[in-house]
């Protein structure tokens, strides 16, 4: 670890236009992520989680407006000239996409992708140095050189995922962003691409922001992580400490949600995420919450440490000043139950 975070993210905003008003999708999100380190982002579908590893790298479609800093080398991100911001995307700033098998050009040899990648990049590279580094990253992939001159249709859709993600990887970026990277791999090649991805961190110190649903890939490959809801970040901290104690309401039925081979009950969050063009006043989550207070839903919360490198954004943990007493707390999840019946 440095003492200087590889990129730190300061009040990031992004918003899409519509015709009835702005999305707020990433809404006011801090982040530091070090070099070597990995920090897991979770939540439900719908909470920000791939516009705000986008918006980091300003991947956003037309329409959609940022604020806010995204601080790399010692230069702000937002608003960056999309010239140099393309000259850092590759070689230090990578991405993995949600559904990475669809983002092979069909009309190109898997070789082709992997020349042109890394001639844009490393234009002093000679064709046998392409070759070995492609096929060197291909086969921790267990994609093997003599399928180097096929197209993608030749390909499963497991291998093509692979192939996407060894395109990333083949960079050796500062900064990997990998939204859902083993979505529909089965556990052994989820197991490889997870060691792959602990060497690229172990051996040139890249640090990571591992995108997913999966909150056994978390607990397991993170070192930190950070939960998402409603385009903010409610809860983060080290990842052993989040899963033993988790500190927002939102954070433990999640947990409480995840299946395993102890599981005898399932569990669900009710409601839904609140849409994101008009999001509930106050906390975003109270209209969901079993601890519901009575200032949950008239102040936004105040981020709060409860522990070292914990911070969690809830009016459970204060300030005591501003928590109602526990009469007015039930009175008001009593109105929220009987509006929710309503």
């Amino acid at each position: 670890m440095t003492e200087k975070p590889v990129v730190s993210v300061r009040d990031l905003r992004v918003y899409y236009g519509t015709v009835r008003g702005p999305v707020r999708a990433v809404d006011g999100v801090s982040l530091d992520i070090d070099a070597g380190e990995v920090v897991g982002l979770v939540g439900e579908s719908g909470c920000g989680k791939s516009t705000l590893g986008r918006g980091i790298l300003g991947l956003l479609p037309e329409g959609a407006v940022s604020g806010g800093q995204v601080i790399y080398g010692g230069r702000n991100l937002v608003g960056m000239p999309p010239k140099e911001l393309r000259r850092l995307r590759g070689p230090d700033l990578g991405l993995i996409f949600q559904e990475p098998m669809t983002r092979l050009n069909p009309l190109m040899r898997i070789e082709d992708h992997f020349r042109e990648t890394l001639e844009q990049h490393e234009s002093s590279l000679d064709d046998r140095e392409v070759r070995r580094r492609s096929l060197e990253t291909l086969g921790k992939m267990g994609i093997p050189p003599t399928r180097f001159r096929q197209y993608p249709h030749e390909f499963s859709g497991g291998m093509r995922q692979r192939i996407m993600i060894a395109l990333a990887l083949v960079l050796r970026p500062k900064l990997l962003i990998a939204d859902e990277p083993t979505t529909s791999l089965d556990v052994i090649v989820e197991a490889q691409i997870l060691s792959i991805l602990a060497d690229l961190r172990r051996n040139f110190g890249t640090a990571l922001l591992l995108i997913t649903h999966n909150l056994g890939i978390v607990a397991e490959s993170c070192d930190r992580v950070a939960v998402m809801y409603a385009g903010q970040i409610v809860e983060e901290g080290p990842a052993y400490d989040v899963f033993v104690e988790p500190a927002h309401p939102y954070t433990r039925e999640l947990l409480r949600s995840t299946i395993s081979l102890d599981t005898e009950e399932l569990h669900s969050i009710p409601g839904a995420p609140p849409n994101l063009i008009d999001p509930p006043r106050g906390c975003r989550f109270h209209p969901r919450c079993p601890n519901a207070m009575q200032v949950c839903a008239a102040k936004n919360p105040i981020e709060q440490h409860p522990a070292d490198g914990r911070r969690v954004l809830c009016w459970l943990h204060g300030p005591e000043e501003e928590i109602p007493d526990e009469g007015s707390a039930m009175l008001e999840r009593e109105e929220i139950a009987v509006a929710e019946e309503a």
